[in-house]
């Protein structure tokens, strides 16, 4: 089984022997759907759970000013999804001490480098479980990457996420709503 949808579409071009790949956002799209026909109702559900949860995480990490992306934010979630929050600050130690403070049960953290147009930069990502079981993981960006545009890899626009004020609102009008592009 493939992680990243680049080797995935490589290893069913090969053996459909095919040459041309599917985009990241058809495929996206596709596992959308059979998301949806195989868990029904309960996706739903669970979708308004871990919102929940994340509203939950946020309010803890407000001072780092913290970002929901990910299939939680976007509303395609499927079994073994993660909550995926962003938050920014330059000391990942202090970060990590509040989450578990709070109950968070780390399982490991992960320094990431990047190289994005010539420019290298570097995230702490932690992998934990929430209160309520839900996968967690938690990207500390240095301060200054705050506010930076970045484009999404699987649907191709932009990385908006929603923050603490904005989840609130969703929550109470619409907490099934999806954020996919037009």
């Amino acid at each position: 089984m493939e992680k990243e949808y680049r080797q995935a579409k490589v290893k069913a071009a090969a053996n459909l022997c095919v040459h041309v790949l599917p985009s990241n956002l058809e495929i996206a799209l596709e596992l959308d759907k059979v998301s949806q026909e195989n868990e029904g109702l309960a996706r739903a559900g669970r979708l308004v759970e871990m919102r929940k949860e994340a509203f939950k995480l946020m309010r803890i990490l407000a001072v780092y000013s913290p970002v929901l992306i990910g299939s939680v934010w976007r509303g395609t979630i499927r079994r073994g999804s993660d909550i995926d929050i962003e938050v920014f600050h330059d000391n990942a130690e202090e970060v990590v001490s509040l989450v578990v403070a709070e109950g968070l049960k780390v399982r490991k953290t992960e320094r990431i480098t990047a190289t994005e147009h010539g420019k290298t930069s570097f995230s702490i990502h932690v992998f934990g479980e929430s209160v309520q079981r839900h996968p967690v993981e938690i990207v500390i960006r240095p301060e200054d990457e705050k506010g930076r545009r970045r484009k999404c890899d699987i649907f191709g626009d932009e990385i908006k996420g929603l923050d603490v004020p904005h989840l609130e609102k969703l929550l109470s009008e619409n907490p099934e709503r999806r954020f996919l592009p037009e």
